[in-house]
């Protein structure tokens, strides 16, 4: 295979510290056969409940011409780029935010495909983040395997999360939409703010439940509430219908981050594909632990403020049963199932559909999910 290989990336004209580079990602890791030049995900896990399945049987065919068309843009003409971005990729997912763009668009009526190439877009701004999320966390662990800076190194999946971005915002110029092109392009911007909101508040124990939520709001739900707006604008969707879809979106992506935040204390390590207590180890202060901090005894809050402080998880145990007794879990539970009733409230809007059902039990993905 080697042979082959050299012989391919000689005949290509590729430099020699090129070929090495290559050759390094090689020896240490396993490349996706994708990376030929394969239109299927090979060896993508897409994890998900048996409602996450149904969910997106109603779209199977928007569905695979999205991965389809996700493999065709990964192409590029330096190996590296290839071999990282298809790693990402082939992990799998839910893909909540392309399939809620292909729901959005549905529900209100559209028969063309130019929702595909916007779902594949509103997934590569998704798969960027993780890739930067990963080094700025220096995580080791994501969907199961470890993280492509761990495989490579931290510029390599830095430079690649560029490119991918950098090629969602080529695909949006062939969208030739200047209303969907704002719209991504401010829901980008407002992302990179979150994160370093998020930066900012890490190992600080005084953070509060404001600072939190503005936090998940830019960094995560926000881009829901891009692509479900998305969906509707290049459906030709009216005024109301675009604005509740696009409130929907905001409601759903604020469920799934609160969610994401309580089964950190509350899930199993191999059905999440990350580590129980990650977020406490990157001294992220989020609602369990703010409101565990709001409520426990002197002693109790000592040992919290001290774990967020200094980002161990020397007292993790103690940490949990802390935040349990406290009912943070039960608490931050709440306030997501909170916005999954607005969000199932909006859809009395839109004419009833299939679509439009999919999406309700979207928001019920997003509270009654273990991964």
């Amino acid at each position: 295979m080697m042979i082959t290989i050299a012989v391919a990336l000689t005949a290509l004209d590729f430099a020699p510290s090129m070929q090495a580079q290559f050759y390094d990602a090689i020896a240490n890791c396993h490349i996706p056969t994708a990376i030929a030049g394969s239109n299927t995900f090979h060896g993508s896990t897409f994890h998900g409940s048996p409602m996450h399945k149904e969910i997106r049987a109603v779209v199977t065919a928007d569905f695979e011409a999205v991965n389809r068309f996700v493999v065709d843009q990964l192409h590029s003409n330096v190996p590296l780029v290839e071999s990282i971005g298809h790693y990402i990729v082939d992990a799998g997912g839910k893909r909540m935010r392309p399939i809620l763009v292909l729901l959005s668009a549905k529900c209100c009526g559209y028969e063309g495909d130019a929702h595909i190439s916007l779902a594949s877009v509103i997934e590569f701004i998704h798969t960027a983040t993780l890739l930067h999320d990963d080094v700025v966390d220096m995580s080791a662990m994501r969907r199961g395997r470890p993280t492509a800076n761990q495989q490579w190194s931290n510029p390599s999946s830095v430079l690649v999360g560029d490119f991918i971005y950098s090629r969602a915002f080529q695909i949006l110029v062939k969208i030739n939409s200047m209303e969907i092109m704002r719209i991504v392009a401010d829901t980008t911007n407002r992302i990179a703010e979150g994160e370093v909101l998020q930066l900012i508040n890490k190992h600080n124990s005084a953070a509060t439940q404001a600072s939190y939520m503005n936090v998940i709001r830019d960094k995560t739900a926000i881009l829901f509430q891009a692509a479900a707006e998305c969906g509707a604008i290049i459906a030709g969707a009216t005024n109301e219908q675009r604005q509740i879809l696009r409130d929907f979106g905001m409601h759903i992506g604020m469920a799934f981050q609160l969610i994401d935040d309580v089964l950190d204390y509350d899930g199993d390590a191999v059905t999440m594909g990350k580590n129980v207590g990650d977020d406490l180890a990157e001294g992220k202060p989020t609602l369990p632990l703010i409101h565990a901090m709001r409520t426990a005894s002197a002693e109790e809050a000592d040992v919290l403020r001290a774990s967020i402080t200094n980002g161990t998880l020397d007292h993790l145990e103690s940490v949990i049963a802390i935040v349990r007794k406290s009912g943070g879990l039960e608490y931050t539970r709440q306030l997501a199932q909170d916005e999954v009733d607005k969000a199932r409230a909006l859809l009395r809007g839109i004419e009833p559909s299939v679509y439009r059902s999919a999406l309700e039990d979207m928001a019920n993905l997003a509270l009654n999910r273990s991964s």
